[in-house]
């Protein structure tokens, strides 16, 4: 179950900021008398600083006197400083806002063209019931489980959702096998980074491979921004990391991030990777987030809080050119696996398949069986600016395109069979279908079959 967390207080980082910038100049008035020593000395070559083992001590060059300690507090002071004032937190505000000026991030490298070839396409199909070989663990079964997916427990009756499977259309997809899949992740990290549909997707790899580690040799750690499972006798850790937008934003709080504005910095990714950059194996997801009005754009070099506002598509585009770029500079694809998950679609509007109706996914039992259906929860222009995005990096980025396979999947929903955390209305009560979930997804279900084509395509 994942735990919630409560208020944080305000930030005193500003504070800290000023207290840090005023050590900063004191230090620097206290060394002014070194200033006149090292422009007398600045005839030197930087090479004469470093002895070569064949120099005599006799013969070293005469350092330039001066406080090394005072120099490297200054230089860490520094650091700090810009650190807590370049940081977005879930208070921040802009002090103004104007239209998006056509400022760009920093763009990934266009030549990397090469990707990975696959002999079928696992990603065209249907979904075959089959009530033999799944599900491929019960919900009641794994300690993990998180109430905003347990649907069962929480009234759902009708478990045909549990019983479908993945085929694609011209091969067969490896077939699970946890004990399989602890061999691949030995000794390494596996990350899911993003928003609570990869959270989601998370939880699924979680259920899936407990069952085969004793629970005395596995661990959970609190539920935080990264929340991290380890297998102990693998030596290794199926990982959740919080970052819905991919690039810092307001939103960073793994809890409380219902905010009116969401504000990011779409050049600066730095304070994520650093979380990110050591997996061995990382999968990233983003989407939803963009879809909740105009974003606003606070750029690491704009001092005065004024932000630019876009559209959502474009503010994406450029928060994934941002995340390209630190895959194309930092991605060694021999040491690391790097999967981008394609959106999940919601199913907001029953009359999409079945035209006349007035509904959503409440109630809904089966997948849809028109073959190559796409709904309005499925956008295919942002699908678009994805996959141009990812073109620029596509021999260090596989992706894992689950759009149009979950699009079939209108009776995956928890829609009114998952805990809420807001108390619903009389009226709402009356009306399920209003505050149906028809975005994320119960497990088991949909998102296993997202972590089994992962496991299919890991080598």
């Amino acid at each position: 179950m994942m735990q919630r967390w409560g208020r944080r207080k305000p930030s005193h980082y500003p504070l800290l900021a000023l207290v840090f910038s005023l050590f900063i100049l004191l230090s620097i008035l206290y060394n002014e008398h070194y200033i006149q020593q090292i422009h007398e000395h600045k005839q030197v070559s930087i090479t004469q600083q470093y002895v070569s083992p064949n120099i005599s001590s006799n013969n070293k060059p005469k350092r330039i006197p001066g406080p090394r300690g005072c120099y490297r507090l200054m230089f860490f002071f520094s650091f700090v400083s810009l650190i807590f004032l370049a940081s977005l937190d879930r208070f921040t505000t802009c002090t103004s806002t104007r239209m998006y000026g056509g400022q760009k991030g920093i763009s990934p490298d266009n030549q990397l063209r090469s990707g990975i070839s696959e002999k079928c396409d696992m990603f065209s199909g249907e979904w075959i019931f089959d009530n033999t070989s799944y599900p491929l663990y019960n919900e009641s079964d794994c300690p993990y489980m998180s109430d905003q997916l347990a649907c069962r427990k929480h009234g759902r009756t009708d478990l045909g959702y549990w019983n479908w499977r993945w085929q694609p259309n011209d091969c067969n997809l490896k077939r699970w096998n946890a004990t399989e899949m602890w061999e691949k992740l030995r000794g390494k990290r596996l990350m899911f980074v993003g928003d609570s549909l990869n959270r989601g997707q998370w939880i699924s790899m979680v259920c899936l491979l407990q069952s085969v580690i004793p629970a005395d040799k596995r661990s959970m750690s609190p539920n935080a921004a990264l929340t991290i499972f380890r297998a102990e006798e693998y030596n290794a850790t199926v990982e959740f990391y919080w970052a819905p937008l991919l690039v810092e934003s307001n939103s960073d709080d793994p809890v409380n991030h219902r905010l009116d504005d969401r504000i990011i910095r779409p050049d600066s990714v730095g304070r994520h990777a650093s979380q990110w950059e050591n997996a061995d194996i990382l999968i990233f997801n983003t989407y939803l987030w963009w879809r909740q009005g105009p974003i606003k754009l606070l750029w690491t070099k704009e001092e005065n809080g004024i932000c630019e506002e876009l559209d959502g598509i474009g503010a994406m585009e450029l928060a994934m050119e941002s995340w390209a770029n630190w895959v194309a500079s930092k991605v060694d694809p021999v040491k690391k696996r790097v999967f981008f998950v394609t959106m999940s679609p919601t199913h907001l509007w029953s009359r999409e398949w079945e035209p006349g109706t007035e509904g959503n996914c409440y109630h809904e039992k089966t997948p849809i069986k028109r073959y190559g259906y796409w709904g309005s929860g499925s956008d295919l222009p942002t699908m678009r600016m994805v996959e141009k995005v990812l073109s620029g990096v596509s021999s260090k980025v596989y992706v894992l395109n689950i759009t149009q396979l979950s699009e079939y999947r209108k009776d995956g929903h928890p829609s009114v069979y998952r805990k809420f955390w807001e108390t619903l209305s009389s009226q709402q009560l009356s009306n399920p279908s209003s505050y149906s979930d028809c975005i994320h997804w119960c497990l088991p279900g949909v998102p296993d079959v997202w972590n089994e084509l992962l496991f299919h395509f890991l080598q």
